[in-house]
């Protein structure tokens, strides 16, 4: 850096440079030159010609030459006023730079500042650009979504429309078999009272023909006549419930069965019943084999006829219930099978429907019979001993019809009782139930 100050005394020109030398323009301000070193600073006097200062030459020569001295002193104190303002400004100078130079690097912070600045905005925008296609994109996914649904909804609404018509036909086709059933049956009855007095008429015929104490022998006869099971009965025209004498398959044992000859059309061999309680169902297993009860009222007819019989053909299992509070519900299996006493009469069980549950409370697969003297079922403890009765227990399973019979308001959270699971829970116990089977193909 280089400061020049000029100094005008009369028609002489002073010049002082600090720092570095004297610029080589200034040359040809004058002719004289006069150098004086102070410090480290060279200061030089430059002086102009004779002739510019015509009258005073003279005087100013012998007055340099005579007040040298004192000249030369007055110059110097000169000299180190102008060192003295060089030095001030030369601070002052140093003050611009260095606030010139924070506001550079203030100009460069705010630059850097900036650019960063600017690639946020560009990151965001790239950001921005591509959720713009991304949602493009949804828009995109959302409509083809919203078509298809549309099309489905209409192949919905298509099939819907189908499926009316075709209930709508077959309410009608319902209709017209109703009307031939109810033909039928009123033909069937009929044709149940014709062959009812025909066989009146032939008992009647035996009585004329037969000897005075002949009616009471053909009532012996008429009490020994027995069948199969209530089926066969009821095909033979004994369209009456009550007692029925059965025949032990492949025997000549015969049994006292109830059957029911009204519901679901009839022909329901009866082989259990409770409904008051009078019978203790905690028997053996030779009595559950044999059966026991009566069948008038509570009873169990079998193991051994129910396994013989149902080994011949299929049969079907329907089970009735009824709660303390009036109600009903049935359970109905259409293959229901008894296997022999060296299975343990292990049950067999297929195809459930009707309104006491959706699931089975006789669990399956096929479960053993345990009575309180033989333990056949899957639990460590003895079923039967805890739950009372004979059953197919499992593992003390979903239910017991020949639990303890409980009356109303004592018949509560009884896990011993009369249960079926999926109608009632597990500690409720029923007011009554029935167990009858019939020909599959009745």
């Amino acid at each position: 850096m280089q400061l020049t100050v000029y100094f005008f005394l009369g028609c002489s020109i002073f010049l002082a440079s600090g720092y570095n030398s004297f610029s080589k323009s200034m040359e040809t301000i004058g002719k004289k030159q006069y150098q004086v070193q102070h410090g480290s600073c060279s200061y030089t006097f430059l002086l102009p010609e004779t002739d510019n200062c015509r009258s005073s030459t003279s005087y100013v020569s012998n007055a340099v030459q005579r007040d040298a001295p004192l000249d030369y002193d007055d110059s110097v104190q000169r000299l180190q006023l102008l060192e003295n303002i060089m030095e001030n400004n030369t601070q002052w100078l140093m003050k611009v730079l260095n606030q010139t130079t924070r506001l550079e690097l203030q100009l460069l912070e705010h630059s850097l500042s900036t650019n960063k600045l600017e690639r946020q905005i560009s990151d965001q925008t790239n950001e921005i650009t591509k959720l713009q296609e991304k949602n493009s994109f949804l828009e995109k996914r959302v409509l083809e979504m919203e078509d298809k649904h549309t099309l489905q909804l209409k192949s919905i609404k298509d099939e819907k429309d189908q499926l009316q018509v075709l209930v709508a036909r077959q309410n009608s086709i319902i209709e017209e078999l109703e009307k031939q059933l109810v033909t039928a049956t009123v033909n069937n009855s009929v044709l149940q009272k014709q062959q009812h007095d025909l066989m009146e008429t032939v008992h009647n015929l035996l009585t004329m023909i037969s000897t005075p104490n002949s009616k009471n022998n053909f009532i012996a006869k008429e009490e020994q006549i027995s069948f199969k099971d209530c089926a066969e009965a009821f095909k033979s025209g004994l369209t009456t419930s009550g007692i029925y004498t059965l025949t032990v398959p492949n025997t000549v044992q015969e049994k006292k069965a109830y059957c029911d000859m009204e519901t679901g059309g009839g022909g329901w061999t009866v082989i259990q019943r409770r409904e008051d309680g009078s019978v203790d169902f905690h028997r053996t297993w030779k009595e559950y084999k044999m059966g026991f009860g009566d069948p008038a009222g509570e009873y169990w007819l079998g193991n051994e006829f129910v396994s013989q019989l149902t080994n011949q053909k299929r049969y079907v299992l329907k089970i009735h219930l009824k709660d303390w509070e009036g109600n009903e519900a049935y359970s109905l299996y259409d293959h229901f099978s008894l296997a022999s006493e060296e299975l343990k009469y292990r049950i067999y069980l297929k195809g459930l429907t009707g309104t006491a549950g959706k699931i089975s409370s006789i669990s399956q697969p096929g479960n053993d019979f345990s009575t309180k003297d033989a333990d056949n079922d899957k639990c460590i403890c003895k079923c039967s001993q805890m739950l009372t009765g004979g059953w197919w227990f499992d593992a003390c399973g979903p239910s017991n019809l020949n639990g303890m019979y409980y009356p109303l308001r004592q018949n509560n959270n009884k896990f011993n009782g009369i249960k079926w699971y999926y109608w009632k829970g597990s500690g409720y116990s029923l007011k009554a139930t029935t167990m009858m089977i019939r020909p599959a193909d009745f």
